[in-house]
């Protein structure tokens, strides 16, 4: 499965980097003072379907929690069925939450969008907590990574790419004794104002 997530990642920064170049740019800031290993369990805003592709910048072994939809596309379907990616459609939350932890404790890392869907405008949604109560379960470094720019590259409903820059910040992480003492609503409110904080300073200054 290593295999897969690799060539998925590899995939990930080709679409980013490469291919819509020099029309499309691309910015990726760590934050994060401790460059540890992970595991990690990285949790996004969303607003377009390039997002996941984004994810391929992180320099991790990870899988992404999906809808079916991605299961659907061709070929890369195919991958991300292979190389063990979560359909949250699919899964009850107990074989969820246990197929998470598993991952984890063999060192891979997981990547959320709490939101479920992409957001309409720049407004972030509200977000679900089943990853939260996970990250409580699994005492798991929760990473909060900020996606801007992209909401029009390509708009929702298009394929056009309009020209322009996309930021992705990644942010120092909640250690598990950072939010131990709450329940999974005040966590993934904690982690929702961190990511709208950061957008807001990332398109202040765009």
């Amino acid at each position: 499965m290593k295999r897969f997530r690799r060539a998925i990642n590899w995939y990930g920064n080709v679409i980013i980097r490469v291919l819509p170049f020099p029309f499309v740019r691309f910015r990726y800031k760590d934050y994060a003072k401790n460059k540890g290993r992970g595991p990690y369990i990285f949790v996004c805003n969303h607003r377009s379907s390039s997002d996941p592709f984004l994810i391929g910048c992180l320099p991790y072994e990870l899988i992404q929690i999906v809808n079916t939809w991605p299961f659907r596309l061709p070929v890369l379907g195919i991958f991300a069925r292979w190389a063990g990616y979560l359909n949250v459609k699919r899964m009850q939350f107990k074989k969820f939450s246990y197929k998470t932890i598993e991952l984890l404790g063999q060192g891979v890392s997981i990547v959320a969008f709490p939101e479920g869907t992409r957001s309409r405008n720049k407004k972030i949604g509200q977000f679900h907590s089943s990853i939260f109560r996970v990250a409580l379960q699994a005492q798991c470094p929760i990473v909060p990574i900020c996606i801007s720019g992209n909401e029009n590259i390509p708009p929702r409903g298009s394929l056009l790419l309009h020209q322009g820059i996309i930021r992705l910040h990644k942010l120092p992480g909640l250690e598990w004794e950072q939010y131990k003492d709450l329940g999974p609503f005040k966590l993934k409110n904690k982690v929702r104002d961190i990511i709208a904080s950061e957008l807001a300073v990332m398109e202040d200054g765009a």
